[in-house]
């Protein structure tokens, strides 16, 4: 689809069962060529449905070419009762390209009462480049566990999200203004934290899906405007 001025191709990953049962196993593979800028989305958010066996396995990978720029803006996850979900997102940069990387999940059906009754969430993000292993992001929660409350378990908030701004050179003053953006929201909280090399990581959590979506498209827009120089894009999904 042509939504953006500056070029990019958007593109939305569509799954036309309407979510995820176990045994599903979904693989996208991208790649992007050089000087190529691709924005992938979702329609909605994905649905992961109770499982009494296999889990439901999504990988997606992509290889960017040098100076290619990806855009990976999937909605949220949420998974039902019972759901059993296995995630992995594997990127691998070419020298002078971008990625902003975008990953999220509802503890639960929040609004049936449902927080924290998913068997088993397990998320891995892995970003590479030339030099080796710029980013590994990995958390396994397993509710039965133990009791979800307090420092560690969402701090009784419902959504919580990962942002991750891939590029080669200074960040400047890109984390303080994230920083300072995720301070002024209300409901909720959140971290800036830089890379070894050649990017920064976005942690927050939040109260209501409202407040998690704003967040998500002020960070996004902060990203496109200081790495791509470009304005906030709508993927005109309402």
């Amino acid at each position: 689809m042509a939504l953006d001025p500056g070029g990019a191709a958007v593109l939305m990953l569509l799954n036309p069962t309407g979510g995820l049962v176990g045994g599903d196993s979904l693989r996208t593979e991208v790649t992007v060529g050089d000087g190529a800028h691709c924005c992938l989305t979702t329609p909605s958010a994905t649905k992961v449905y109770r499982t009494a066996g296999p889990a439901a396995v999504q990988e997606f990978s992509a290889r960017l070419g040098p100076g290619a720029v990806l855009e990976y803006v999937p909605d949220h996850l949420i998974p039902s009762p019972g759901a059993i979900f296995r995630q992995s997102i594997q990127v691998e940069m070419g020298e002078g390209s971008v990625a902003m990387l975008f990953d999220g999940c509802a503890v639960g059906r929040v609004m049936r009462g449902e927080a924290w009754r998913f068997t088993e969430l397990d998320n891995a993000l892995t970003v590479t480049d030339s030099l080796g292993l710029r980013l590994r992001d990995r958390f396994r929660l397993v509710p039965a566990r133990r009791a979800w409350a307090g420092l560690g378990g969402t701090e009784g908030m419902d959504y919580f999200g990962t942002v991750a701004l891939l590029f080669d050179g200074d960040a400047g003053t890109l984390p303080s203004e994230l920083a300072t953006m995720l301070a002024a929201l209300p409901g909720i909280r959140g971290g800036v934290a830089p890379l070894g090399h050649g990017g920064l990581l976005v942690r927050f959590l939040a109260a209501s899906a409202p407040e998690f979506q704003a967040t998500f498209r002020e960070l996004w827009g902060i990203g496109r405007r200081a790495l791509l120089r470009l304005g906030e894009l709508d993927l005109r999904k309402t």
